[in-house]
């Protein structure tokens, strides 16, 4: 999916959106702000090809992507397989990804875990 289809900063252009006084805040890149070096490129090009086996592997059986437990909030974050797919691109592209807006209502038993993705991807190409 490219960066133009994701959803549009509500707050683009507006002059009282709140954020704008972090700016002043940051006057030197915050490390995560950085390009990333060549090992984070590969292993985010690597993310996007498994992403890719996966998606083809468990979409037609109803997955619809990829759950994350969040250590910070201590909640799941549910990733669709074309928001998975845009994030690591801009990724890849940017060095950082937007927030975006998580599914409504996501169904838990539709999103499985990277991992869980990784050992069936392996266990049905080791059938072949």
């Amino acid at each position: 999916m490219p960066y133009e289809a994701l959803p549009p900063d509500p707050f683009a252009g507006d002059p009282s959106d709140p954020s704008r006084m972090l700016d002043a805040l940051h006057d030197v890149a915050a490390p995560e702000d950085l390009p990333l070096d060549d090992e984070e490129r590969d292993e985010v090009v690597a993310d996007l090809g498994d992403l890719a086996v996966f998606q083809a592997l468990l979409a037609p059986r109803g997955i619809r992507g990829v759950v994350v437990d969040c250590e910070d909030c201590e909640e799941q974050h549910f990733h669709d397989w074309d928001l998975l797919r845009a994030s690591l691109q801009q990724l890849l592209e940017e060095g950082q990804m937007r927030p975006h807006e998580p599914p409504f209502d996501p169904d838990p038993a539709s999103y499985v875990t990277w991992e869980y993705c990784r050992g069936f991807a392996d266990a049905t190409l080791a059938e072949q």
